[in-house]
């Protein structure tokens, strides 16, 4: 249901131009934003606000469930097509408490389609597949999840390993066996897309990381909590919640 919260004056450039100029840029959906917020850690909702050529306000909202509950949520890399102009980008959700165990761990993998028209965003949340991970949750499991262009990166607290997952196919393998195990307590990017997989306690006890290039392979490993840091969100050690 469309919320107009304004009506915007005449465009100097026709939508078909500002479209082709922003999408030059490679943002066409760059006044419209998305907020989530969590219920009860088994369900996310989702509202989509900001404002097109013509008009500002709230034009879609949804939500996404049942879960277990609810360890890390995460967007993926936006893909935009200018003949339609639409943007689609995935939404995964990684669930720490799948099945009636609730210890199995799950990722739900969602694709979000922004149609931007002069004068509104129609929005598309739809389902797109599930896939069983080989990592131990639990309704107190911490979960871990960062990405870069092509690979996923997720881990529990429960498991002495990460799963690297390929965005494209969806194929994934293990990552990051240490003697004696440690288990997986962050994934954490910079801005390049190298990633860093940390195990064990940030201030005490045996830790290790294990730095991702952006292709995907492992470029160095080591002892010590070592993380990343990048420009846009604060690291909050230990992965506080």
């Amino acid at each position: 249901m469309l919320i107009i919260a304004a009506v915007s004056s005449a465009a100097q450039l026709s939508f078909a131009q500002e479209r082709l100029a922003q999408g030059a840029a490679g943002r066409i959906d760059k006044t419209l934003y998305t907020t989530y917020n969590l219920g009860a850690l088994v369900q996310v909702n989702w509202v989509v606000c900001g404002s097109t050529q013509n008009t500002a306000g709230c034009y879609g909202a949804g939500s996404l469930f049942p879960f277990g509950r609810i360890g890390a949520l995460l967007e993926g890399e936006p893909q935009t097509d200018l003949t339609t102009n639409t943007v689609t980008r995935a939404i995964y959700v990684l669930d720490v408490a799948s099945g009636s165990s609730k210890d199995g761990v799950v990722l739900s993998v969602y694709t979000k389609t922004d149609q931007i028209t002069p004068d509104f965003d129609f929005v598309n949340v739809t389902f797109d597949r599930t896939i069983s991970l080989p990592l131990l949750g639990g309704l107190s499991a911490k979960a871990s999840m960062g990405a870069n262009e092509k690979f996923l990166f997720l881990g529990t607290d429960q498991s002495p390993f990460g799963i690297e997952l390929n965005k494209r196919d969806f194929t994934f393998s293990q990552v990051g066996v240490f003697f004696p195990p440690i288990n997986v307590t962050d994934v954490t990017v910079d801005n390049y897309g190298y990633v860093t997989m940390t195990f064990g306690p940030f201030f005490s006890g045996p830790s290790g990381f294990i730095v991702f290039e952006p292709n995907g392979s492992q470029t160095s490993e080591g002892g010590g909590a070592n993380f990343m840091l990048g420009t846009r969100q604060a690291v909050l050690p230990p992965n506080l919640p």
